[in-house]
C-alpha cells in the first residue's frame, strides 16, 4: 500500500478513535462503532496502533470478541435501542415530520434486527457454531 493510503487510512483511524473516547465518555453517543472502524482502519494503516486498539483495556475486550465471533453483547444491543428510541422522539419534537421520523425509524429497525441477530457472549457464538439454536432470532 502505499504511504498516502496509509496516512488517509491512520487519520481516518485517529478520527475514529478519538469519537470513540468521545463515545465513552458521553452518556448517548455510541462508541462501539467508532471503535471498530478505528480498529479497521489501524489494520490497513498502523499495526502498532491497532494492536493498541485490540489490547485496549475499555476497546480490546469489545473487538477481540467482535473479529473472532462477532459477538455484540446484550448491554450493548440494548443501549443501541434506547438511543435510538430517544433520537426518534427528539426527531419527531423537532421536526414533526412524520415521513422523516418513518423513514429513520425503519433504518433503525433494520439496524436492531441486524444486531439482535448477533449473539451476546463467546459461549453463545461457540454453540452457534456447532449448529445449535440458542435464540428465536
Amino acid at each position: 500500500m502505499n504511504k498516502f493510503k496509509k496516512t488517509l487510512w491512520f487519520t481516518l483511524g485517529i478520527i475514529c478513535l478519538g469519537i470513540a473516547y468521545i463515545g465513552v465518555i458521553t452518556p448517548g453517543i455510541p462508541w462501539s462503532t467508532p471503535a471498530v472502524a478505528a480498529a479497521f482502519c489501524f489494520a490497513k494503516s498502523s499495526k502498532r496502533w491497532h494492536d493498541y486498539m485490540m489490547n485496549h483495556r475499555v476497546f480490546g475486550p469489545f473487538l477481540r470478541d467482535w473479529s473472532e465471533h462477532r459477538v455484540f453483547p446484550r448491554r450493548g444491543k440494548i443501549m443501541m435501542f434506547i438511543t435510538m428510541d430517544i433520537s426518534l422522539i427528539i426527531l419527531w419534537i423537532t421536526t414533526q415530520n412524520v415521513w422523516l421520523v418513518l423513514g429513520v425509524a425503519a433504518v433503525m429497525a433494520i439496524t436492531c434486527a441486524w444486531a439482535f441477530r448477533l449473539p451476546n457472549t463467546r459461549a453463545e457464538a461457540e454453540q452457534r457454531a456447532q449448529g445449535k439454536k440458542t435464540s428465536w432470532f
